[in-house]
């Protein structure tokens, strides 16, 4: 078994500065660290912690490419907050079947991000016992 100390996801934009635009600026990530120089250099954002999650079933194959998962305290805020910014929204925010309001936006490459609110009375939240 591998002991994972750390982990990332690593993306390889077409543009790196109108990436780091998208993360630093319109989605406000804080940076955790840079290295290199020029426009090729690396920006590692803080993310939160960060999980793989395995869930559902597909009748067809993932998608080609990553997709990221962000939980916001308010999605229809933070719906309002990025369409001033700019960000493509996909699909406004929605109460979905299984409880948590999603919203879909993608960068600038088209990378899918789904903001996710977990409401006060969800599962998630509630754990009897801890």
């Amino acid at each position: 078994m591998v002991h994972v100390l750390s982990s990332r996801i690593l993306l390889r934009p077409t543009d790196p500065e109108r990436s780091r635009a998208f993360y630093g600026e319109a989605l406000g990530l804080a940076v955790f660290r840079e290295f290199g120089t020029g426009p090729e250099r690396g920006t590692v954002y803080f993310l939160g912690g960060g999980f793989l999650e395995v869930s559902g079933r597909s009748d067809t194959p993932p998608a080609p490419g990553p997709q990221l998962w962000l939980q916001v305290a308010d999605a229809a805020a933070a719906h309002k907050e990025l369409t001033a910014q700019g960000v493509e929204v996909l699909r406004p925010p929605k109460k979905e079947p299984w409880g948590l309001v999603e919203m879909w936006i993608a960068d600038p490459d088209g990378l899918k991000i789904v903001v996710v609110e977990v409401p006060e009375d969800h599962p998630i939240r509630y754990r009897p016992g801890i």
